[in-house]
């Protein structure tokens, strides 16, 4: 595999991201449009149907990515807690928040205590504590 770092450690799935996203944005246009035209009319019915289904269409996309998300959120939360358990002999700090300790799983083990403090320390943003590694260690199975 190709080795991950700041500059490439995002992933983006064309069809998901991309292709997807247009062609539910063009049937939510679509699906107003019709309603819009077709208000006082016989067809209207259909219109609003067509509109409600493109509705939920959209927001089955939009809830299944973020529901997706958290799931994973709760994963690497865990993960980075036993290593960071397994790394000192104690919890991971409660000041720390949730996309830092995200953010921290890409931090070597060599690095990952210093730069956690760090983050307590100075409140790094997520960005902040990925630009600060040093060795990266790579994470191939977030989309």
């Amino acid at each position: 595999m190709k080795e991950q770092n700041y500059r490439n450690h995002r992933q983006v799935v064309p069809l998901f991201h991309v292709v997807a996203v247009l062609a539910l944005l063009a049937l939510f246009s679509g699906a107003a449009r019709n309603l819009y035209h077709s208000w006082n009319r016989e067809t209207f019915y259909e219109a609003a149907l067509l509109m409600l289904v493109s509705l939920m269409f959209f927001l089955y996309h939009f809830f299944t990515r973020s529901f997706t998300l958290k799931a994973q959120d709760r994963a690497i939360r865990a993960e980075e807690s036993l290593r960071y358990f397994v790394l000192t002999g104690r919890l991971p700090d409660p000041r720390l928040h949730l996309k830092q300790i995200i953010a921290l799983r890409f931090a070597s083990d060599e690095e990952v205590v210093p730069l956690t403090q760090r983050a307590i320390d100075e409140n790094l943003s997520p960005d902040d504590i990925k630009k600060a590694i040093q060795n990266w260690r790579p994470d191939f199975y977030r989309v």
